[in-house]
């Protein structure tokens, strides 16, 4: 496994901390960390809301990675409370295909961490709609 994985699943348990915010707000049950294209490690949790205006881990991570200047995301592992690798649900899917519309086939997702599976966003989303 490359080094980078195994930095990413850290940087991402070290953020795992499922909580309740407030009677109707829930945070950190999943966790993802995100590798940019420079190479910087961005990482964001899990935020639901009893209204359904929560937002996933792998959204809120590459908003981090927006926030601070960049547009380009190399690696995605998101983390279960368990701390088992997820694959992304289809919100996170469409928005990195948008994000990077020219080049999203080659973002790597970690599907199994314990058995080093990636693949990469082509295989999850094989016939973009635009």
């Amino acid at each position: 496994m490359e080094q980078i994985w195994t930095e990413m699943y850290q940087a991402a348990k070290r953020v795992l901390k499922p909580r309740d915010v407030s009677k109707r707000i829930e945070a950190g049950g999943v966790a993802a960390a995100v590798e940019s294209g420079s190479g910087k490690i961005y990482v964001g949790v899990c935020v639901d809301t009893a209204c359904t205006l929560g937002i996933c881990a792998e959204r809120n991570a590459i908003f981090n990675m927006i926030t601070n200047g960049e547009d380009e995301i190399k690696r995605v592992i998101a983390i279960s409370s368990e701390g088992k690798a997820m694959p992304p649900c289809g919100a996170c899917r469409e928005f990195m295909t948008q994000l990077m519309p020219e080049d999203y086939k080659k973002i790597e997702i970690m599907m199994d961490y314990e058995e080093n599976r990636v693949v990469t966003l082509d295989k999850l989303t094989p016939e973009w709609w635009l």
